[in-house]
């Protein structure tokens, strides 16, 4: 690389500038705050780990998003963390087991990706989140999606997109699809290819009920109405399908209780994490955009490969998207500026203004800075004055 390149970043990766860092730095402790406010206990997981452990159970998905390395202590390979959901699904199951009742934990940190996961997005997103470990039924669901929206509160036209993967993977275990099979059809049903899926679904022989069930969940998109369409279509469906149709009912109507002016919607054909979660799942959008804010879902027995199998359910999001859908205040504070002197009492003020939240600065010698505000010496006191002019140092 030549001198003149060797600013540039790698592809995908990026980087925040000062008034952008300063947004983020805002909208970070506001939401941890809030968290914490709910009861989530904040916690730190490692950068890297042990492949072996990062990428245990459902975490296998990962592997083609995770940059490997060999630790030069142990000769093991390491894993730099992809996503901090396993981890924190780890710490749950050993570090927090002896812990009684629900646990609810939240995080925040750097994530590194080895491609991005969409068109325009980020290799080292930010990753912020929230998990409830402990418990299986539709409360601790919409808890965390009424935290998830309550933490894109400032955006405006929100829209919630939901499903559940228990009904494809029903009627797909009902039909018999082997797992190439299974996994051809849910390829079709994510592009919504209503002639790759009927192409698909006469290759397979299936019953009738079945290619007619199958075929129905690319249309099964739209408001509520949609839930109570697809009891119709898929009354023949084992009950475990029947099951989901029922939370997916329930979670949709204390959506709605809770949050009576979020705009929702139910897609049946929408898999997202079809290989990781269990239950329902959710994406936060602003109307029109394509890109999903914020992510979730239920994933049952999530820490069963670390000695605790455990029902589960969270969201997470990447702050840097988040600053850029927000327009967040980040008021610029006039710095004071204060040539340095010899004298206690001078210092003493500095540290004074800083603690009260002022910005004071030193003037360097040849260096200029601009402002309306100096420290100045009066009486043997100091104080600010307003100089209204710039001040040279």
């Amino acid at each position: 690389m030549s001198h003149k390149d060797r600013w540039l970043l790698p592809e995908g990766i990026d980087e925040l500038m000062p008034i952008q860092a300063a947004q983020l730095e805002v909208l970070r402790r506001k939401l941890i705050d809030r968290m914490q406010a709910w009861g989530y206990q904040l916690v730190f997981p490692p950068l890297v780990e042990y492949l072996d452990s990062l990428l245990t159970g459902t975490a296998k998905a990962l592997d083609l998003q995770t940059f490997k390395l060999t630790d030069q202590m142990s000769g093991r390979l390491l894993g730099i963390r992809a996503d901090m959901t396993p981890q924190v699904a780890r710490m749950a199951a050993h570090n927090l087991r002896d812990q009684q009742g629900v646990i609810r934990l939240c995080y925040i940190g750097n994530v590194l990706h080895t491609l991005p996961s969409g068109q325009g997005t980020s290799r080292n997103p930010i990753q912020l989140g929230a998990e409830i470990y402990g418990h299986a039924g539709p409360e601790s669901d919409i808890e965390i999606v009424q935290l998830m929206i309550e933490t894109l509160g400032d955006i405006p036209d929100l829209l919630l997109d939901m499903g559940h993967v228990g009904i494809y993977r029903g009627l797909a275990h009902s039909a018999g699809l082997n797992a190439e099979q299974e996994q051809e059809l849910f390829s079709a049903l994510q592009r919504k290819s209503t002639p790759d899926i009927e192409s698909l679904l006469a290759q397979y022989k299936l019953s009738p009920s079945h290619q007619t069930m199958l075929l129905a969940l690319a249309e099964l998109n739209g408001g509520v109405e949609v839930l109570a369409k697809a009891q119709q279509l898929l009354s023949e469906a084992p009950a475990s399908v029947q099951q989901a149709l029922t939370t997916l009912t329930t979670i949709a109507t204390m959506v709605k209780q809770r949050l009576p002016d979020l705009a929702l919607n139910f897609d049946l054909a929408e898999l997202r994490g079809y290989h990781y979660h269990t239950g329902v799942v959710y994406a936060a959008y602003q109307k029109g955009t394509a890109q999903a804010i914020a992510m979730g879902g239920r994933y049952d027995d999530i820490g069963e490969d670390f000695g605790q199998a455990q029902p589960a359910t969270g969201f997470s999001l990447d702050l840097k998207i988040l600053v850029n859908q927000l327009t967040t205040s980040t008021e610029t504070i006039q710095p004071i500026s204060v040539t340095w002197a010899d004298d206690e009492q001078q210092h003493k003020m500095v540290e004074q203004l800083r603690s009260e939240g002022e910005v004071v600065i030193y003037q360097l010698t040849g260096s200029e800075i601009s402002t309306t505000r100096t420290l100045i010496q009066q009486e043997s006191r100091w104080l600010v004055a307003e100089t209204g002019t710039q001040t040279r140092g």
